[in-house]
């Protein structure tokens, strides 16, 4: 069995992800990005966003990798399993999002807000629903 599929199936997912949240930041009303949060991590350059759009598409592109065993495994179709998965990862990691309001050395900077607020929740939901969609019709 090939890798590589589902590896990229999860990378393009991500890439989706990132390119709607310029526009779920405004019908939110809430500057935040993991783009930008995972970027401005690794990098106080002007390169930020493509730093933080290459972390994002290896996560997503690992997270591809386990949707897909899962599927296999539970013998469920993966356009069922992604969606899943996807919201049971945020529903767990969330409460993480507290640390990041607290320690993140780019707080406060743009597309670095407030995150553990109910608007982030739901960005964060809405984010997570089309990721897992788009990922389960990849796959």
């Amino acid at each position: 069995m090939s890798h590589a599929r589902p590896a990229l199936a999860g990378a393009l997912a991500a890439v989706v992800w990132g390119a709607i949240e310029p526009i779920d930041m405004r019908v939110f009303r809430n500057d935040y990005s993991d783009v930008a949060m995972l970027g401005k991590l690794v990098t106080h350059t002007r390169a930020w966003p493509i730093a933080g759009l290459a972390i994002h598409a290896a996560n997503g592109a690992l997270f591809g990798l386990a949707a897909e065993e899962v599927s296999r495994r539970a013998r469920l179709s993966p356009r069922r399993v992604a969606p899943a998965l996807a919201l049971a990862e945020h529903f767990t990691l969330f409460p993480l999002a507290s640390v990041v309001d607290r320690k993140h050395p780019a707080r406060g900077e743009p597309g670095v807000g407030r995150f553990f607020t109910l608007r982030g929740f739901a960005q964060e939901t809405t984010r997570h629903v089309v990721f897992g969609v788009v990922l389960g019709r990849l796959l």
